[in-house]
């Protein structure tokens, strides 16, 4: 009994496209990271002009402003920026996107097509009304009883299937199994129709509405029911399709496919050279049957993807390893070879361009420019290189190739795209599995000329349309077609001269995908940026890093001082106030608003709280981070405590806000004003409860639960602002709100009953917004929700409306506190959308977004301090960060990035009592906290570090190489595995072959030659270097306490690497296994780290591979997968390795895992399944244990104990966790000789490691689970972390009887009430095989699978009535489930909980 769940989502991005899908005019990017949707806004940003002008993402007038703005800059720096709109897990793995025009739509953009593994397909639209997608209709085609499926065909999840759609929207087909279609066709407008429509919106909707309103019959948009084409009915020679898709510019949908009667094959190359053959067929989807156009045989074997082409060009382009081939309509063709072996394998007519020695597998290929046709090709280096057509008149009559210069952008991708997006205008999005990805921007020196010549004749929006609609040309060319022509083919006749294109990055996707080798330090006890909890070698290639990650914030401390009794701090910068009336209108000042960001804080104001209860306030003057206590002024500091400090007027008046008045000074702590917190009725003194600052207004929430409003006057004087429709409520909770989006400033009140008000100050007579259903915290929050009768209310206790976000965009969120310490966060969005001259206020939405944070639970802080209560601030730049920081017992900041949601990062060390915004000279943009040690710490947030796209402070170190394995050194050091490429040629020397061939090539292949590096950990340099031999790659590298004397048992910890020699796959694999020592040296002048160097103790080549090495027993010995054998060795002082027992496998061992102080081993094999061993060192013998029944593709493998049971946990090649156990007394077991399989679970990410890990928090118990008092303690409880080449971060939880039943309950609950996106079934998602549908084929009756972890971590998108009815499911108390998804979300491995 076990549970998934996911701690860190995937990042490799998988597939991309870009449509208008938040509305008609809308210019968004879809991403897909295998089972997570990621929806973007595009958002263009100038160096001249301050960005956000856009505050409502849903609005389309506001977007179409937005681009319009951007148009006078096309001559400056435009830069384009993704923004994140909305994130949705998916219980399902993406393997396409499509875009489709499909009828009435609620947000009038086009739907989303979506296929998933498996033959599935759903087609989504978002739904403006609540931020949200819809889904409009689910397809599946796994049935068995479908045409063309024999009983030995293969399975759907081993063939390649794919969706392509027609670019006009008319139908879209699914390609699954071997040969089998499945045609979508889509109802359409009529032709006059949709071109009205494409030029005015407006009428647009009224058609649709009208549409809906009188004729029933559009409800769906398809105009009839799908169906099963096989590929063989339309040719019977089509029985092996390689690919194909959707060409433009026909009148009905046609697509092209290229197929072969027999199976292509490299080995087979003198018998099948050139069987491939290029077919058009055109489809009538009401007879269901098709029409064939053209043929083109005799292609190359190795052509692999068909790419159809858009006017002027038009047509296809076929892409194979060492060619490119073009096939017009007419079925002409011209090819172009760009390396040597193309002439080899192909007797095709090709052009020669085999002097670029290009690499074709696996490369990407998108239009670059609407204009010329150029097309972009992404090598799988990451190398970009244009291919432009040569045209006679409208004819392509030659296709030319060049490679980009890496002074003009050719070498900014570090490794090879899965997909690509073009946004036009100069605008691409690359994405990529083996590292980041990235937005890309080019210019054209053609196309500034071009533009300069077309302003003369032609209107310079209407060019500017041209470029902006690449995919919309075919329906909108009826106007201009003319010339437009004309001009597209006099610039493309002769094709574009290299050099003319230079490309620069925009934006970047962090990415920690793939992932290689993990390194922990779990709880890590050191300040270095450099050395993570979580150490990841990722990314393939170029893109190669090493990332450390961190669950907590782990600030960089720049100064502490000790302030004894201290529980309030604030920083503050105070100007002087400009004579006469210049500062007039302070909120509109945006010069003097500009200057104050440029200054540094001059003083703090720290509050003090006695033993004694004496209360006073010191004031620091500021001087860098050192802090000088001054009795400058007025300020008062002995008579009374001070609850807030701020500024008003500008920052010309200094606010003390203190318990029963209000004092303001000037800029030198003068005091000018005194306000008194009276009350009208009865003249007693109010104590202020809280106090929220927004310029030129402040406001002050007094225990009567009263609130005054004041305003900053002309001359800085402070006015009680009238506002009665404040007076007539009680308020339980109040703040202001200024956003950069917008003038007005705006209150938020909390009533009592937990609905929410919200005034302008414009007009304080009545809320401008009121939602009462606040308190039932629903997903969606309007101002008309009506919850149900008996609905149960949620214990608010504060609200905070903030801007969230970076230096490229801000959005307003409001966050809600409840009495749990739970924080919960709203996205604010307007439907239907608002003008720009309505008030924020109106049409106003609220969206929950979804939260993994568990807070921190302290059942006693010891006293009833007020200081430890939990209150938030906003924060409006922490270096760059627009942020809410939460202080008390869970302190944690509140990150966004631009292209990620929200995110809540703990603050890692005591309890906060105060913080605030701290900007000096040596602490730019940072911030100083005291904790409950009552030490002040001026810190900053650590550099080159994101937070928000995994929820841990990530910072990635490039490496510029791929990190195959990574160790740890306990001296400071990392021990990394990469290599170098080397030109391969054949040896004259070796003796293996009779007669070597001649080599008459100059295209040469190249190989890999391991390079062991050494890394200091502090200062982040590389200290030595170790070149491993010709051809010899490294596999894996352990640090292991090994025995190096026989005579004093000495042991030290030493490096050993496992390495392979590859001399081709005619010759066996030879293996090698180094030890190395890390010994001190005289180290370089000025470079102390240079002290430490690899000193090689012994190197011994085996027959085999050396794939995995692990440390055995109690002795200091070492096992070695060796080959086929795994062999367990000492090291002898001779310097070799003595062997002492082995264990023979079959095939190839993939990994090895022992568990500490037992002499347990799991083996793993690549093909056939798991071996349980033991090894025993009195006599030095291993036996085997069990063996798992099936043949399993293991990947990773580790033991998982668990009170008295021992499970060994398989991920495999399939994307499975296959849950073994070792049961001797089971009768299945055949008295333990075969593991039984208890479950299986599908993850639907590839594996890369596993590793035991122990918590520091134990599962709570309920009152039944209470064992006796002189029971023995309980056993720790051991999680299993387990890393995919996906970017996921995931961990496997075992659960007592009890956990189990009430969590299997919470889930199966949870997986009907919450919304799943795409309409998919998250139960049969994580059931991969059928066989074995309640568990594993051991289970028996009382089958216990895997949990789905990720959705109990869902639960807090739950509306209060729903967590309740949950609650119920669960059967205990809402504290208990608190713990239990502490522990499954591995707090109490990473985050220093429990400690």
């Amino acid at each position: 009994m076990q549970c998934y769940t996911e701690i860190a989502p995937p990042t490799a991005v998988s597939h991309a496209i870009n449509l208008p899908f938040l509305s008609s005019r809308a210019n968004n990017l879809v991403v897909a990271k295998n089972s997570l949707l990621h929806i973007f806004e595009v958002k263009s940003t100038t160096t001249e002009v301050t960005p956000g002008g856009g505050n409502e993402t849903d609005n389309a007038a506001a977007n179409l402003d937005t681009e319009a703005a951007d148009v006078p800059f096309q001559r400056t720096e435009s830069t384009a920026k993704l923004v994140l709109v909305g994130e949705f897990p998916l219980a399902g793995t993406v393997i396409s996107l499509a875009r489709v025009k499909a009828l009435n739509t609620k947000s009038r953009g086009e739907a989303l097509l979506v296929a998933f593994r498996d033959a599935k397909l759903s087609l989504v639209e978002w739904d403006p009304e609540t931020y949200t997608l819809d889904t409009i209709s689910i397809h599946y085609y796994e049935t068995p009883d479908l045409p063309g499926i024999a009983p030995w065909s293969a399975d759907l999840k081993d063939t390649h299937n794919f969706l392509t759609a027609d670019p006009s929207s008319r139908c879209a087909a699914l390609k699954f199994g071997l040969h089998n279609l499945a045609i979508l066709p889509f109802r359409q407008r009529d032709l006059v129709e949709d071109d009205y429509d494409s030029d005015v919106d407006a009428p647009k909707e009224s058609k649709a509405e009208q549409a809906n309103g009188t004729s029933g019959e559009h409800n769906t948009p398809y105009s009839s029911s799908s169906f099963v084409l096989p590929l063989t009915n339309l040719d019977p020679a089509l029985t092996h399709p390689v690919h194909l898709a959707f060409l433009h510019e026909y009148r009905e949908p046609t697509f092209g496919v290229v197929a072969a009667s027999q199976a292509t094959a490299p080995s087979l190359l003198a018998h099948r050279k050139d069987i491939l053959t290029y077919s058009v067929f055109t489809l009538d989807l009401e007879q269901k049957a098709s029409t064939p156009l053209l043929s083109v045989s005799g292609l190359p074997y190795d052509i692999t993807r068909v790419v159809p082409l858009p006017s002027p060009i038009g047509g296809a382009l076929l892409v194979g390893g060492n060619e490119i081939i073009h096939v017009d309509q007419g079925g002409k063709t011209n090819g172009v070879a760009v390396n040597e072996f193309a002439k080899v394998c192909t007797s095709f007519p090709l052009s020669d361009q085999s002097d670029l020695a290009l690499h074709l597998e696996g490369c990407s290929v998108e239009l670059l420019s609407q204009d010329t046709g150029d097309l972009l090709i992404v090598l799988n280096s990451g190398r970009i290189v244009i291919l432009t057509f040569t045209l006679d008149g409208r004819t392509v009559s030659g296709i030319t190739i060049h490679t980009v210069a890496a002074d003009q952008g050719g070498h900014l991708i570090k490794a090879g795209a899965s997909c690509t997006s073009n946004f036009g205008r100069g605008r691409l999005f690359i994405g990529s599995e083996d590292g980041e990805s990235v937005m890309l921007g080019w210019t054209s020196t053609s196309s500034q000329l071009r533009r300069k010549q077309s302003n003369v004749g032609l209107d310079g929006d209407e060019d500017m349309s041209d470029e902006e609609d690449l995919d919309d040309m075919d329906d909108d060319l009826y106007n201009d077609t003319a010339p437009a022509v004309k001009k597209i083919t006099a610039a493309v006749s002769e094709p574009t001269a290299p050099g003319t294109y230079t490309f620069r990055i925009h934006d970047v996707l962090p990415s920690i995908a793939p992932i290689r080798d993990a390194v922990l330090h779990p709880g890590k006890d050191t300040e270095s940026l450099n050395k993570g909890e979580v150490m990841l070698s990722t990314g393939r290639g170029g893109a190669g890093a090493i990332t450390a990650l961190n669950r907590e914030l782990h600030p960089v401390s720049l100064a502490t001082t000790e302030l004894a009794s201290a529980h309030g701090v604030w920083a503050v910068h105070a100007r002087k106030q400009a004579p006469g009336d210049v500062t007039a209108a302070f909120g509109q000042d945006t010069e003097a608003n500009m200057a104050t960001d440029v200054d540094y804080d001059q003083y703090l104001v720290v509050s003090k709280r006695s033993d004694h209860g004496s209360e006073s306030t010191v004031v620091y003057e500021v001087n860098g981070s050192e802090l000088t206590e001054t009795d400058k002024g007025d300020f008062e500091r002995e008579e009374g405590s001070t609850m807030f400090v701020g500024v008003l007027a500008a920052g010309t008046k200094v606010v003390q806000v203190m318990k029963t008045e209000v004092r303001t000074y000037d800029s030198e702590l003068n005091m000018e004003q005194l306000l008194t917190m009276e009350d009208e009725e009865s003249g007693n003194d109010l104590n202020i409860i809280n106090a929220s600052f927004a310029d030129p207004y402040l406001l002050i929430l007094r225990e009567d639960s009263s609130v005054k409003i004041f305003k900053a006057t002309g001359d800085g004087e402070l006015e009680d602002v009238e506002a009665t429709g404040l007076s007539s409520t009680k308020w339980l909770s109040a703040s202001l709100f200024k956003s950069t989006f917008f003038t007005e400033v705006f209150a938020f009140l909390l009533t009592p009953e937990g609905g929410l008000h919200v005034f302008a100050m414009s007009e304080m007579e009545k809320p401008c917004y009121v939602a009462e259903a606040l308190c039932f915290l629903p997903p969606l929050l309007t101002m008309d929700y009506a919850p149900r009768r008996s609905a149960a209310k949620a214990t608010i206790t504060e609200i905070l409306a903030a801007d969230l976000g970076d230096a490229t965009t801000k959005s307003p969120h409001l966050i809600v506190r409840t009495s749990s310490d739970n924080l919960v966060i709203y996205k604010a969005f307007h439907s239907p959308s608002r003008s720009p001259a309505d008030l924020w206020t109106k049409n106003l939405r609220w969206a929950k977004l979804s939260q993994q944070h568990v807070p921190r639970y302290i059942e006693d802080t010891g006293s009833e301090d007020p200081g430890f209560e939990s209150t938030l601030l906003a924060l409006d730049n922490i270096c760059g960060y627009s942020t809410v920081f939460q202080r008390g017992t869970s302190p944690a900041f509140i990150f966004k990035e631009s292209s990620s949601a929200p995110r809540v990062i703990g603050l890692s060390g005591k309890p906060v009592k105060g913080l605030t915004s701290f900007h000096t000279s040596s602490c730019q943009r940072g911030f100083a906290y005291l904790d409950s040690t009552d030490t002040l710490r001026i810190s900053q947030l650590p550099t080159q570090t994101h937070y928000g796209h995994l929820g841990w402070a990530t910072r990635r170190m490039p490496m510029d190489s791929e990190v195959h394995a990574l160790a740890y050194h306990p001296s400071g050091l990392y021990i990394v595995g990469t290599g170098q490429a080397e030109e391969y040629t054949l040896d004259p020397t070796e003796t293996y072959h009779y007669d070597l061939p001649k080599e008459d090539f100059t295209f040469r292949p190249t190989v890999e030659r391991g390079v062991i590096k050494l890394l200091d950990e502090k200062s982040w340099t590389i200290v030595d270097t170790h070149i491993l031999d010709p051809q010899e790659v490294v596999l894996c590298i352990k640090t292991l306490n090994l025995e190096v004397s026989e005579n004093s048992h000495q042991r030290k910890d030493l490096i050993a690497v496992g390495t392979s020699i590859i001399h081709g796959e005619d010759l066996a694999t030879k293996g090698c296994i180094r030890i190395f020592e890390v010994i001190t040296v005289v180290p370089e002048p000025e470079n102390p780290e240079t002290k430490w160097k690899l000193k090689l103790i012994v190197k011994d080549e085996v027959k085999g591979a050396v794939s995995a090495i692990s440390e055995l027993g109690t002795q200091g010995f070492l096992i070695m997968a060796q080959g086929q054998k795994c062999m367990v060795r000492g090291l002898k002082e001779d310097g070799t390795l003595l062997p002492v027992a082995f264990m023979d496998m079959q095939c190839y061992v993939s990994t090895l895992k022992s568990l500490p102080g037992t002499g347990m081993l799991a083996m793993g094999d690549a093909f056939r399944g798991v071996w349980f061993t033991g090894y025993t060192e009195e006599p030095y013998k291993m036996s085997l244990f069990g063996r798992s029944k099936n043949d399993l593709e293991v990947m990773a493998v580790d033991f998982l104990p668990f009170e008295n049971h021992l499970h060994i946990i398989v991920a495999d090649a399939d994307m499975n966790l296959q849950v073994l156990q070792f049961d001797p007394d089971n009768p299945k077991s055949d008295a333990g000789s075969k593991l039984l399989h208890k479950s299986t679970f599908h993850t639907s990410h590839f594996p890369a490691t596993m590793h035991l890990l122990q918590s520091s928090l134990a599962m709570p118990s309920s009152s039944s689970e209470n064992t006796a008092p002189d029971a023995p303690p309980p056993q720790p409880l051991h999680q299993i972390l387990h890393t995919s080449q996906s970017g996921t971060l995931a961990l496997i939880t075992p659960l007592s009887e009890d956990s189990y039943r009430r969590l299997s309950n919470l889930s199966a609950f949870l997986a009907s009430a919450l919304d799943s996106a795409c309409g998919l079934n998250p139960k049969a998602f994580r059931t991969a095989d059928p066989l074995a549908r309640d568990g594993g084929w051991d289970a028996g009756t009382g089958a216990r699978g895997v949990l789905d972890g990720n959705l109990l971590m869902r639960w807090g998108e739950l509306g209060e009535r729903g967590r309740r009815e949950g609650l119920g499911k669960y059967g205990g108390d809402e504290w208990m489930l608190w713990g239990e998804r502490e522990v499954l979300g591995g707090w109490g491995v990473f985050g220093g909980r429990g400690r």
